[in-house]
């Protein structure tokens, strides 16, 4: 898993990460170094116990390897380096020529040695300050006042609000770039410098979705309306561009149909855009196809979402919305795989398309009751269709926070992973004639995500039982009860090599392909309800009760190797608030407040 370049405020993009860390007795503020330490957290070992110079309540975050991790405020910063020790600490207002003062925004770019930290300080009159802050050795490397409108409405720090992506603006890191939106023009600048690279009044709105075209140097941009330049875009139109990143001269542009939605916690723009040969595939409430060369459209295969506006099937609502429902398109030489909607009497089925024509070739039969289809399927012949499975909530809910000033109300975000009950089953299609060849209907409580195995067999727990499946004939292989491995209901599963681990709510159980029978039942970890593959290190995470606690897992035995807890600000978007791990997976960052903890996880 990479971990990902911008590291904004308490987004959490893969799962709901509210944070605790067993830190033991802290040691005292470290001056110049971290000190050694020979406790352990859970049978983790600490590597070093440090601090921030300031209070670090906006972000901390590490980069890939562990060798800067970065503590901010409002007004400060403060960074330390692979040993804990401090490589420079200051105010903004010191650093910066501009007087960068109290900053709404900022979030951290991470390069190969050090990075770039962005400030964003919004002024009710005149324009905006912008300056940037080079990671490795604290000095301004330039700041502007020649924008505005860059910051959407509630998301300054003090609201306790989900930040997410600026919808004004977007880093292009092919490009070591900044794509910035204003009232009549996009405008790309250079990250290190800020000099502008070119400007084109001919494309207007966020960027949605971008793709980097190395061999050609041009970029397909998809852009929507941000919230925050809202009404100053009488003239906005849907458009599809492709631009010459070197002087953003606009090579074409096409409109398109449909609503660019954003996520209610992240802000990511809801749609998807792929380069394949000739041809641009847009997902956006089905799939769009472009020729590349000239912008025209080829063939769509569209439908109505009845998840907007909180009335539909969905039952969204204003603060709690559901995502990750419908399956990515499935691409082979030749053909797309689409899951569709029946608008009218709102059912769900597969169409398959020729990929140079469009041409529908098969539509399977219509399924209703289906409030999600996460996962397709291609092995051999057939396609397997996931009928029902766990779906993403992206949800804000007011909770109690306590101060030395007494205790307040704050919008908490939380990105998490649930099932909803309804219908759910395995389905074998026909490749060639879209027909039904067989289906599965034992998953009465819940289905986990497929396994599949060398394309012939098929792997899928319930809540109490898990099975294997031969996909050509929908043979059932073998019937496991896997609530006799006392680890509670199934919840996700995990394919390791010869073996599929179900991730259940009180620990893990072990499988073996070959005829089902249980390798391992774990010593029970309750609530767990996400799981992360680093490096070949295997963690657990759950996040009950607004904490959050990491375990490192040994996949091979089931046991754990220890775990760690953060209530601190920051962290990584990947593992929440005051948790960070580096991308081999051997060390974990667990921040609380001023104080820093780094741990090794095998020892």
């Amino acid at each position: 898993m990479k971990k990902l370049s911008i590291l904004m405020l308490t987004i959490c993009m893969m799962g709901t990460l509210q944070s605790s860390a067993q830190f033991g007795k802290l040691l005292g503020k470290v001056t110049g170094g971290g000190k050694s330490a020979g406790k352990k957290t859970g049978s983790f070992a600490t590597v070093w116990e440090s601090e921030f110079d300031n209070k670090a309540s906006f972000l901390a975050a590490s980069n890939s390897d562990g060798s800067y991790i970065i503590g901010t405020d409002d007004n400060s910063a403060t960074v330390l380096d692979g040993s804990g020790k401090i490589i420079w600490s200051g105010d903004y207002k010191k650093i910066t020529t501009n007087n960068t003062n109290k900053s709404e925004y900022q979030f951290v770019i991470w390069k190969e040695k050090g990075g770039y930290l962005f400030l964003f300080d919004e002024r009710k009159l005149g324009t905006d300050r912008v300056a940037t802050i080079d990671i490795a050795t604290g000095k301004e490397l330039w700041n502007s006042e020649q924008f505005q409108n860059l910051i959407p409405k509630g998301t300054k720090s003090e609201d306790g609000a989900d930040q997410g992506e600026l919808e004004t603006v977007k880093y292009i890191p092919e490009l070591d770039s900044f794509l910035i939106s204003q009232k009549a023009s996009v405008i790309l600048v250079k990250a290190n410098t800020g000099e502008k690279i070119w400007e084109t009044n001919r494309f207007k709105g966020g960027v949605g979705k971008y793709i980097y075209d190395a061999k050609r140097n041009e970029i397909i941009m998809v852009n929507f309306k941000p919230t925050a330049l809202g009404a100053l875009f009488a003239g906005f139109k849907n458009q599809l561009v492709k631009i010459n990143a070197v002087n953003g001269d606009v090579l074409w542009d096409a409109t398109f149909v449909g609503t660019v939605e954003k996520e209610l916690v992240t802000r990511r723009a809801i749609l998807d855009l792929w380069i394949k040969g000739d041809k641009a595939y847009m997902y956006l409430n089905g799939l769009q196809v472009y020729n590349i060369n000239n912008g025209q459209k080829l063939w769509e295969a569209t439908y109505e979402n009845d998840m907007d506006g909180g009335k539909g099937l969905f039952s969204n609502s204003a603060n709690k919305k559901y995502y990750r429902t419908i399956a990515d398109p499935v691409f082979t030489e030749d053909a797309v795989y689409l899951v569709m909607f029946g608008t009218r009497d709102r059912t769900k089925y597969i169409e398959k398309h020729d990929i140079e024509s469009g041409k529908l070739l098969w539509a399977s039969e219509k399924i209703t009751g289906a409030f999600s289809m996460p996962n397709l399927y291609k092995a051999g012949d057939k396609v397997l269709l996931q009928i029902g499975g766990k779906v993403q909530v992206q949800e804000y809910r007011m909770e109690t926070r306590s101060s030395g000033y007494g205790s307040y109300k704050e919008r908490v975000p939380y990105i998490y992973w649930d099932y909803k009950a309804q219908k759910n089953g395995v389905l074998a299609i026909d490749d060639k004639s879209g027909q039904t060849s067989w289906r599965s209907e034992k998953f009465d409580k819940r289905i986990t995500d497929i396994i599949i195995n060398e394309g012939k067999t098929a792997f899928v727990g319930d809540g109490d039982e898990f099975y294997g499946y031969d996909i050509a004939t929908g043979n059932q292989l073998f019937d496991v009860k896997h609530n006799d491995a006392g680890v509670g209901k199934a919840a996700d599963v995990i394919d390791f090599g010869d073996k599929v681990v179900v991730l259940s709510e009180k620990g893990l159980a072990s499988y073996n392909k070959k005829d089902g029978s249980r390798a391992y039942a774990s010593d029970k970890i309750k609530g767990v309800d996400f799981f992360y593959e680093i490096g070949g290190n295997y963690y657990l995470r759950d996040q009950r009760n607004s904490k959050n606690i990491i375990y490192g897992i040994d996949m091979t035995t089931g046991d754990t190797k220890g775990s760690v807890q953060s209530k601190g600000k920051g962290g990584s978007p990947q593992f929440g608030s005051g948790i960070d791990i580096t991308d081999d997976g051997e060390f974990v960052f667990a921040f609380k407040g001023k104080k820093v903890e780094k741990i090794k996880v095998n020892n």
